[in-house]
């Protein structure tokens, strides 16, 4: 169960990181946050690396906005 949840997280960072559309991109990052905080509510992920991962992902989302 966890390969599954972990392997579709990183399928949609994926998906996310080659978005180039900004106002697509912001739509989809909630979804994208919420899926790794579950990793790491269940301790698949490390607290530390997820928060890495949604900060470096809103980062991106952020310049891609601009």
């Amino acid at each position: 169960r966890n390969r599954y949840y972990k392997k579709s997280t990183r399928t949609a960072i994926l998906k996310l990181r080659e978005m180039e559309d900004g106002t697509e991109a912001k739509k989809f990052l909630p979804h994208v946050i919420s899926m790794i905080d579950t990793l790491a509510k269940k301790n698949t992920w490390h607290n530390n690396k997820a928060s890495n991962l949604k900060s470096k992902l809103t980062k991106f989302v952020t310049k891609l906005s601009a």
